[in-house]
C-alpha cells in the first residue's frame, strides 16, 4: 500500500507543477505587457483589446488543468486501478485536451506578436490607435 500512496503523492505534485508552470506562463505575458512602450504610454487598454483572447483562453485552460486534476486525484486517491472514465470524466477530459490545442497556439502567437518592435518604441501605428482613442 506504501507504493500506491507515494504514486499518488507523485501525481499530484505533477498536476501541481503543471497548473503552477500555467499560472507562470500567464504572469510572464503581463509582465512582458508591462515592458512594452503601449504600457508605459498608458494605453493598456489597447495591449489587452489585442491579446483578450490569449487571456481568456489561457484562463479558461488553467481551470479546466484544475479540474481534471482535482477530479483525477479524487477518484484515484489509494487506488490507482480504479475505473475513472465515466460520462463527465471523459467529458472533461476531451475539453481540456482541445483547449490545449488552443491554449498552446495562441500562447506562442502572443509570443510571437509580443517581439514585434511596434509594441517597444514609438510608431505611426501607435499615434494612430491613441488618436483614435483621444
Amino acid at each position: 500500500m506504501v507504493v500506491c500512496e507515494a504514486e499518488d503523492v507523485i501525481l499530484l505534485v505533477l498536476y501541481i507543477i503543471q497548473d503552477v508552470c500555467i499560472l507562470f506562463e500567464l504572469i510572464v505575458v503581463f509582465l512582458v505587457f508591462f515592458n512594452t512602450y503601449i504600457f508605459q504610454a498608458g494605453l493598456v487598454f489597447l495591449l489587452i483589446r489585442k491579446f483578450k483572447t490569449t487571456i481568456i483562453i489561457t484562463v479558461l485552460y488553467l481551470l479546466l488543468s484544475l479540474g481534471l486534476h482535482v477530479w483525477t486525484m479524487t477518484r484515484k486517491w489509494g487506488d490507482p486501478e480504479k475505473y475513472t472514465w465515466q460520462g463527465g470524466f471523459q467529458v472533461l477530459y476531451v475539453f481540456q485536451r482541445l483547449g490545449s490545442v488552443f491554449y498552446y497556439y495562441y500562447y506562442k502567437r502572443t509570443c510571437l506578436k509580443l517581439g514585434d518592435p511596434r509594441f517597444y518604441q514609438e510608431s505611426e501605428w501607435l499615434r494612430r490607435e491613441f488618436a483614435r482613442v483621444h
